[in-house]
Order: C-alpha cells, then sequence, then structure tokens
C-alpha cells in the first residue's frame, strides 16, 4: 500500500503545485491514484487555507475527491485544526450529518483527547489511523489503550527530518511500536527524512506514503512539480528497496 499526503498543513507560500481548493484536490488525487497510490489522506482548507473539521469544509473536499477516485480517502484531526479538545471532538462528532464521512482519518495519539476522538470516529463508522509520532509518548499511550486492536492502522510518523538520521529513528520508533496490538503499520518521514524512511518502508515490507504534506521535492533534491511525480517515483524506490 503506497497512501498518497496530498498538502498536510502547507499553503500557498509552499508553491502553486500544493492542492487546497476541492477541485484542486480532486485533480491531484486522480493524477497520484492514476501513477498508483491506493489511499488518499489529506487535509481539507478553508478559503483562507486554514486546516479545519468543519462538515462544511470536509464534505466538499470529499464530495470533489470521490467523483475522480475509486480509493479509501482520509482526512487529519490534528490539534493544530481545532486545538480545544471539547471542540474537536464535537467537530468530529459533527461529521454523522455528513452524506458520507471520511473512510478513514488520522488521530496523533500523544495529543490531549486523542481517545475519546478514536472512539467517536469509531462510532461513526469510521476508520482510525492511529498517528504514533517519534519523539512523543504516543507508543506508550498506544501500548495501553483499550482502543488499540480496533484502530485501522498505526501511522509511524518519524519527525526526524534529517537524511542521515531519520533511518535509525524510524527503526527505533517501530522498536517502541513492537507488534503494534497486532495491527497493520505504515510508516512515513517528513522532509529531509521522507525518502530514507520510505526505502526503509520497502526493505521490511510495511505500508508507506508519500506526497506534498511529507516532501517537496524528489531523492535527488530537484523540486517536485506534483503529487503524481512524487507517488510515481516513491513507488520506483520502494520497489527498488523490496528487491
Amino acid at each position: 500500500m503506497v497512501q498518497v499526503c496530498l498538502n498536510g498543513t502547507r499553503g500557498s507560500a509552499d508553491g502553486a503545485m500544493v492542492p487546497l481548493t476541492p477541485s484542486a484536490l480532486a485533480e491531484s488525487a486522480a493524477e497520484a491514484v492514476a501513477a498508483g497510490a491506493t489511499d488518499v489522506h489529506v487535509h481539507p482548507k478553508t478559503p483562507c487555507g486554514r486546516d479545519a473539521l468543519s462538515p462544511r469544509v470536509i464534505g466538499p473536499a470529499l464530495e470533489a475527491i470521490r467523483a475522480r477516485v475509486r480509493v479509501p480517502v482520509g482526512v487529519t484531526t490534528g490539534a493544530w485544526a481545532e486545538p480545544d479538545p471539547a471542540a474537536r471532538l464535537a467537530r468530529v462528532r459533527s461529521w454523522a450529518d455528513l452524506p458520507a464521512p471520511p473512510d478513514h482519518a488520522s488521530v496523533n495519539w500523544h495529543e490531549e483527547g486523542a481517545e475519546e476522538i478514536a472512539a467517536a470516529l469509531i462510532d461513526l463508522g469510521v476508520g482510525v489511523e492511529a498517528g504514533i509520532w517519534s519523539g512523543t509518548d504516543g507508543a506508550a499511550r498506544f501500548a495501553v489503550s483499550p482502543l488499540a486492536g480496533r484502530v485501522l492502522r498505526v501511522l509511524a510518523e518519524v519527525t526526524d527530518r534529517s537524511a542521515g538520521t531519520a533511518e535509525d529513528s524510524a527503526r527505533a520508533l517501530l522498536d517502541d511500536l513492537g507488534p503494534a496490538r497486532g495491527r497493520p503499520i505504515l510508516l512515513h518521514g517528513e522532509d529531509g527524512g521522507a525518502w530514507p524512511v520510505l526505502r526503509l518502508a520497502g526493505r521490511l515490507g510495511l505500508a508507506t506514503r508519500i506526497g506534498l504534506e511529507d516532501t517537496l521535492v524528489l531523492p535527488d533534491g530537484q523540486p517536485a512539480l506534483s503529487n503524481a511525480e512524487l507517488v510515481t517515483e516513491g513507488l520506483r524506490q520502494y520497489r527498488d528497496a523490496r528487491r
């Protein structure tokens, strides 16, 4: 499995290739899926470019993307989109009003209120991607969570942005996760660590992701022109690492 992460918290300052509007997200998702992505992760944005959890923002993005692709589509529940845990939980519960909620949503296990968010998503029938960030207590919290066995998968998220040390950080994170309560693991890095961690995922046979959320450049340092270009190169790197 190679998931495409379309935009993340990036905005217009990061370049015109970063999709922000529902139509741009849909076009980028369609191109990435055509290039081989089998899952989509997106941060729906307000008109001013801010991540948001409101159904009025998420709904149009999901509708536009699903009109173009036939793969699962997931969103974030990151605390930066709604810092107050009670308000964030209310937003997630309001997704029940959507014609069709996201297929899955990431929940950062080190954030306050993560367990409640995950439980609300499960109640809605939305798969939970348990985001376990390196450098946090997320792995320890997840290890004792009563919901751990019910999540869709674990996102092992390597926050070490150094190309020279990200692989070691990834291995340490995987050691902390252990068997991850029997759930599938998607391993990925970011910025300078994105490509080394993707290749490690290939060597280990783990699911991974790539896209403009995680990196703006190709392995040779050249700017990426699109999510599709990153997916094409990501699949090549992943397959080479598997050999």
